[in-house]
């Protein structure tokens, strides 16, 4: 019985993901979703890697900008046109 219950516990994070996964893949882009949330933290373990020095991780704050620069465009221009 013990190993029957550690089992379901290892799954049900699993399952508790793709749940929520399925729930945001198709939701709008709202205060809650940021599409740019990858690159945040691709920024974030490059400062780690190198000891938070920034001119190290420099292109990767340029691709966060540059990504959260476009989102935030489409959203004003997106809400705009409703």
């Amino acid at each position: 019985m013990a190993s029957n219950e550690n089992e379901q516990r290892q799954t049900l994070p699993v399952e508790n993901v793709n749940k929520t996964e399925r729930k945001f893949s198709h939701k709008s882009a709202s205060e809650y979703y940021d599409p740019c949330q990858d690159f945040a933290d691709r920024s974030l373990k490059c400062m780690r890697r190198n000891g938070f020095d920034k001119e190290m991780c420099g292109d990767y704050f340029q691709a966060y900008r540059d990504c959260k620069k476009t989102w935030m465009t489409q959203k004003r221009f997106g809400s705009s046109q409703k």
